[in-house]
């Protein structure tokens, strides 16, 4: 069918804040609950990011979803990890996004096997997201990582993720000066809490010619912050913001989450282009959050 969505990069150029989310494929073959939700949110978001095995989780394909995302109207941004594939697969991968319309890549290292679902999973790392952002660029311009011509060239809007958070301060802004220079036109931000930091680090960010689109987690619990703080590098959940969740009762944590979410993001709005909602299991709670947070 024909998809007549406003692609992320144009709208990265023409709007004055952008929103984009993120599906998890299924665990199986399932896709109705999240084809549900994305057919409802058509024209609400600008983008819709696809994980790749996220958390070395198994999962299906992220560039199948993106394409059927794509068949209904969305424009689809496929992650692709150096954990699970040597150069040529994921050249062959590159290729085939952009032969099925799909036009935007987040370049990733990805998790170590040990983190997810099958621990003794051999990982590859052919090369890395660095690496990866230059054979991008490289097929944007008519060759692969060794110089030998494609027939017919790609045209993908390419980004990259950041931990603005990163210890010491002067690391996260030399990795950020990295993957502008391989070729990044996009930057997609770990999860956002501290709101001042995120702006300071933005001080910096706006030397480069580069959109910014600042992650923000759902936090459903008190549980689950404490989860994100022990198990995922890079994430600093304030203790006022698990104390405010800790405060309230089971059944309200998760609009606690969302008031929280829209707090972080109207802190952050005049600083950035866009912001990226990660629900993670709370995908229905979606339509609520763009809703309070203004963003349609």
């Amino acid at each position: 069918m024909m998809n007549n969505a406003v692609r992320l990069r144009e709208a990265l150029t023409t709007k004055p804040f952008v929103t984009t989310i993120e599906f998890n494929p299924p665990k199986g073959t399932d896709v109705s609950k999240v084809m549900t939700l994305a057919r409802e949110i058509v024209g609400m978001v600008d983008g819709v990011n696809v994980t790749d095995n996220t958390a070395a989780v198994l999962r299906a394909g992220s560039i199948s979803l993106c394409r059927l995302l794509y068949e209904i109207g969305h424009d689809p941004v496929m992650q692709i990890t150096c954990r699970d594939r040597n150069r040529l697969a994921i050249q062959s991968d590159i290729l085939s996004a952009h032969l099925l319309g799909i036009r935007n890549l987040l370049c990733l290292t990805g998790d170590y096997p040990t983190v997810g679902d099958h621990k003794d999973a051999k990982p590859v790392y052919d090369i890395d997201s660095i690496q990866m952002l230059k054979i991008v660029a490289g097929m944007n311009q008519g060759y692969d990582m060794n110089g030998n011509n494609l027939r017919g060239v790609t045209d993908l809007y390419v980004g990259a993720a950041m931990t603005p958070d990163m210890e010491p301060r002067g690391l996260a802004q030399t990795k950020f000066e990295t993957k502008v220079n391989a070729g990044a036109q996009f930057v997609q931000t770990q999860a956002i809490f501290d709101a001042v930091r995120f702006n300071e680090f933005m001080s910096f960010a706006r030397q480069f010619k580069i959109k910014v689109i600042a992650g923000i987690i759902l936090l459903r619990s008190a549980k689950m912050a404490r989860f994100l703080n022990e198990n995922i590098p890079g994430l600093s959940v304030p203790q006022d913001m698990i104390d405010e969740l800790d405060s309230a009762s089971e059944d309200k944590a998760c609009d606690v989450g969302i008031d929280l979410a829209v707090r972080t993001i109207n802190a952050i709005r005049d600083s950035c282009d866009g912001v990226h909602l990660m629900t993670i299991t709370a995908i229905d709670q979606l339509p609520e959050l763009i809703k309070r947070a203004d963003l349609r």
